[in-house]
């Protein structure tokens, strides 16, 4: 099932794209700030991805990491978008560089707190060279303080041509709370920032997107605001509530939660390779979705691109099925899927 479109965020795209724009003629001497505020599941990352999607001319540069699942490390956000890049050019100490990238082999740290964030800002200049670059800060109450100081701190770098964008929730879920109100403060106060808050969807805009996912049978409007009640207007949880119920009419999103349909239905492992004590795998539509990307060999930022959600979310999902199926490894949960008919491969870009 696709994601939940962009309904009721015109404004914000707009918005983000005259960021863009200004970015790219060159009018600022510091970057150009976009924070992007809401509580779980409002379609942060979906909008953060829509807006890339839409930028003319294409950035020259996308850096864009998040915090890692379980206990923040620090600079995870640098290490998340130097993963996969080669930099072996990078005019930088190589001990350093290896540390900030969270290298196995990286030698116990020897700098001073202050060189490293600074060698950090130079990292990222390197990095986005002449630009025009974005700059995406996904999930950054769950970052770590030296992750957190390293965003203040490009927020302000002079002559860095990026548009910085963090999507966040409330300052009072981050793991550095107090810190936390301090960057977004600093972020918040710079020439030109763009504040966006994501509340909610309005019955009207559950009611468009009812109408896109049902375009051969019109919704009433008792349905959608019933719908809307059910969710709250959450895209997540309407997203979720739309894939629990994908191919059966829209009369059924007003059930009382039951079991998934047929072809999401919980399977058993087979006894041999079951871990004893392990039960029924009980997946979400979520869950169910990020299991199709697996089976066609996605990785966790692939994936994240193709459901319009945040990397961080699709790992947490891969953890959740990890521990369901009592599978080792996401080869070994692909083909536990297969297996079980659970998964229909996503479409790989090309």
């Amino acid at each position: 099932m696709m994601p939940v479109s962009m309904v009721g965020r015109a404004g914000e795209l707009a918005e983000l794209d005259r960021a863009w724009s200004t970015v790219v003629a060159g009018r600022r001497p510091a970057p150009t700030v976009a924070v992007i505020t809401g509580a779980a599941g409002v379609g942060k990352s979906l909008l953060v991805a829509a807006a890339l999607d839409g930028f003319a001319p294409r950035p020259a540069v996308v850096l864009s990491g998040a915090a890692r699942v379980h206990s923040p490390a620090p600079y995870d956000w640098l290490a998340a978008g130097l993963s996969g890049r080669d930099t072996s050019r990078l005019d930088l100490p190589p001990d350093a560089l290896a540390w900030l990238a969270q290298q196995p082999t990286a030698p116990r740290e020897r700098y001073a707190p202050g060189t490293l964030l600074r060698l950090a800002v130079r990292t990222v200049r390197l990095l986005v060279g002449a630009g025009p670059a974005v700059l995406v800060v996904e999930d950054l109450h769950a970052l770590d303080p030296a992750s957190l100081n390293l965003i203040g701190e490009l927020a302000t770098a002079a002559d860095l041509p990026a548009l910085l964008v963090v999507a966040t929730r409330p300052a009072a879920e981050s793991v550095a709370p107090d810190l936390a109100v301090r960057v977004l403060s600093r972020l918040c106060g710079v020439r030109g920032a763009v504040r966006q808050h994501l509340g909610p969807l309005r019955p009207a805009e559950v009611a468009e997107v009812l109408t896109q996912v049902y375009a051969d049978s019109t919704p009433s409007g008792r349905l959608a605001t019933a719908v809307w009640r059910r969710t709250g207007g959450n895209p997540y949880a309407l997203t979720e509530l739309l894939a629990a119920h994908s191919g059966e009419p829209p009369e059924a999103l007003l059930r009382s939660p039951h079991r998934p349909p047929a072809q999401h239905a919980p399977a058993r492992r087979p006894a041999a390779s079951r871990p004893a004590g392990s039960d029924e795998a009980e997946l979400t539509g979520r869950e169910v979705e990020v299991l199709g990307c697996l089976v066609a060999g996605m990785s966790n930022k692939q994936a994240a691109k193709a459901l319009g959600i945040s990397v961080r979310t699709v790992t947490v999902h891969v953890s959740n099925l990890l521990r369901k199926t009592g599978s080792a490894s996401r080869t070994e949960v692909a083909l536990w899927a297969v297996q079980h008919r659970l998964a229909t491969p996503a479409p790989v870009d090309g």
